[in-house]
């Protein structure tokens, strides 16, 4: 799942790192993000993520 890392980060704007992954989901979907971009963030480990950078990292793991 090819999630462009750009329009990710777009609707990941405001979100107070540290943040846990369903933080960083709700996030998103507030922002109005695909579904495609909502799925690969369910889709990472539930886990605290501590930068933009480590969420991107998680992501393109899935992919």
């Amino acid at each position: 799942m090819a999630v462009n890392p750009i329009e990710m980060q777009k609707n990941l704007g405001g979100v107070s790192y540290p943040a846990s992954k369903d933080e960083i989901v709700r996030q998103a979907e507030q922002h109005g993000a695909s579904e495609k971009v909502v799925d690969a963030l369910k889709s990472m480990p539930d886990k605290e993520y501590d930068s933009p950078a480590a969420v991107n990292k998680e992501v393109g793991r899935g992919s």
